[in-house]
């Protein structure tokens, strides 16, 4: 069964720094017995997801074309690109609810497309829009979601993981929005996924509250799940990010870390102004532009008025890569 939930969490950062002895004692109860089966079980394989050639068209419209990807487990993996690029159907055939046309997929070392129950209880899907029973009380949502799944973690546990210990009994419907997006990342956690999708999971929230999630989505890397994060938010992914890649017309136009992608051809832009106009400086060396500035501007007097330095930005590259298809 497919649950709808969101992942966004309004939590300090680091998360767990605010928590009271005993959350953080649990805390470490949970990552030692992580650490102790981790030690008991066989070696597993490096890459959480593998696929190649993977190829999906609906009709004459071929909306995949060749996509091969790589995501290591432990990291956090942002698949970017404009709406229509194939973000949609590359997760979903992931997640095992959607056939592909071709290709090999490898998902926590199963194949999708023939997944059971068991590959779906390794897996969290939280999505934009989520589906709870307003009615219910926080711990009893929590208690009926934990019962989908043959290992879940203990309600308690998790509600001091995302903060929400203090509104345990209250009615889902009297929580705040960001109490309700705690309780989505509560609902992923409940069946202690390996492997986590995120979508769009800051849609809709304010600055300050986002900058919390980024605090709460990075901290998952302690208790060692994957997470695959789908976002229009460039910052967000520049942030959160281990690795990025941008789909374009069904295809990977780039993939790497954020400084990967940043190093690609990327210039700096030095702006001040001189006799009342703005002049712009296009750079790859801009120490040493800089400097020859600065310095002819001391040995005349004077001041180099209005200036600024623009480094690139993850959501320059990726307005870049987008017009070189214009």
């Amino acid at each position: 069964m497919r649950h709808l939930v969101i992942a966004t969490l309004l939590c300090a950062q680091p998360w767990w720094a605010g928590l009271p002895p005993r959350a953080r004692l649990t805390l470490t109860s949970i990552l030692s017995a992580r650490d102790a089966v981790a030690r008991a079980s066989p070696p597993r394989a490096v890459s959480a997801v593998e696929v190649t050639g993977l190829r999906k068209s609906y009709g004459s419209h071929e909306v995949l074309r060749n996509i091969d990807l790589a995501i290591a487990k432990g990291e956090i993996f942002a698949l970017l690109g404009p709406n229509g690029a194939g973000k949609t159907t590359t997760i979903e055939i992931l997640e095992g609810y959607r056939d592909r046309d071709d290709g090999e997929v490898n998902v926590l070392g199963v194949d999708p497309a023939r997944a059971d129950s068991a590959f779906r209880a390794r897996i969290g899907i939280v999505l934009q829009s989520s589906a709870v029973y307003p009615r219910l009380r926080v711990d009893q949502t929590l208690r009926l979601f934990a019962g989908y799944y043959p290992q879940p973690r203990e309600p308690e546990e998790v509600l001091e993981l995302v903060g929400l210990s203090e509104r345990a009994r209250s009615r889902v419907r009297t929580l705040s929005g960001g109490q309700k997006r705690r309780l989505d990342l509560a609902l992923a956690l409940i069946g202690d996924p390996e492997l986590i999708f995120l979508d769009e999971p800051t849609t809709g929230v304010d600055p300050v509250a986002r900058r919390r999630a980024w605090g709460m989505i990075g901290d998952l890397r302690q208790l060692g799940k994957t997470v695959v994060l789908t976002t229009h938010y460039l910052e967000e992914a520049h942030q959160l990010a281990d690795r990025i890649a941008i789909l374009r017309n069904g295809e990977i136009a780039a993939e790497g870390t954020p400084a990967e992608l940043l190093s690609e051809g990327a210039s700096t832009e030095i702006r001040y102004r001189r006799d009342g106009e703005t002049v712009f400086v296009h750079t790859e060396t801009p120490t040493t532009v800089l400097h020859q500035l600065t310095a002819e501007a001391i040995e005349q007097g004077s001041e180099l008025d209005g200036l600024e330095v623009h480094r690139p930005t993850l959501e320059d590259y990726y307005l870049d890569l987008l017009d070189e298809e214009d």
